[in-house]
């Protein structure tokens, strides 16, 4: 399995820090954000990594290299302007192929996730081991967590391990997912496009799965959240 680390963002809110570091490279307990993904998808045996970005990407490039240093093979997207998620995946067709891949968002902090379990949450067949065809299989699978503060309204609902645009309790997407890159077939290489309304699409249809994550999470959004997280402990 592939990852794929959404890093192309300019991180307004966190200015000026961003006007000098890119948002994925600033720092929690002395490493950047970015790398705390990198070692643990490294530890799962996810090794091959595709990362977008725009702003001051060659900072980021020049920090992680080709990922040897972390047990990685890092390949790069670079975009002039961003392009929004699913934009990204569409630009990064060609390095992802067509098989199901992980994405992350690289300005969350998520120290303890364990990547070892999104390997399986596609597979065709379903948990019960039945096998479902194209149209009715899972097309998504995202981890939830608990609404944080900032965004109380949530963003989903998900019951026996659907996820559902409508219904209580909600909760919100944490920016890790498994996708099938067929999703993204509706957004053009180089075109602009968000993923939420793909997401919507497809829930719609009962095609994405997920649960709710339950351990440590941060959207590191604003410079309070960041100077939170390195407050001594």
């Amino acid at each position: 399995m592939k990852a794929m680390i959404f890093a192309a963002g300019r991180g307004e809110r966190m200015r000026p820090l961003t006007d000098t570091t890119p948002k994925p490279l600033l720092k929690v307990r002395g490493r950047p954000l970015i790398v705390w993904h990198i070692v643990n998808l490294v530890r799962a045996g996810i090794t091959d990594i595709i990362i977008n970005h725009a702003h001051l990407g060659q900072l980021i490039e020049d920090t992680l290299g080709d990922g040897s240093k972390y047990g990685a093979k890092i390949s790069y997207s670079a975009e002039g302007t961003a392009l929004e998620t699913a934009g990204a995946v569409a630009k990064a067709r060609h390095l992802l192929g067509e098989a199901a891949f992980v994405a992350v968002s690289a300005d969350i902090y998520c120290p303890y996730f364990n990547f070892e379990q999104v390997k399986t949450t596609l597979e065709d067949n379903d948990v019960w081991g039945v096998p479902h065809p194209l149209e009715t299989r899972d097309v998504a699978w995202l981890y939830l967590v608990k609404n944080p503060d900032h965004h109380p309204q949530g963003d989903f609902a998900v019951n026996s391990f659907s996820v559902s645009n409508e219904g209580e309790p909600r909760f919100t997407y944490s920016g890790i997912g498994v996708f099938r890159p067929m999703m993204f077939d509706s957004v053009a290489a180089g075109e602009f496009g968000k993923l939420a309304p793909i997401i919507r699409q497809y829930a719609d249809l009962n095609q994405i799965g997920g649960e709710v994550y339950r351990g440590d999470w941060t959207d590191v959004g604003t410079i309070e959240r960041l100077e939170r997280l390195n407050a001594p402990m």
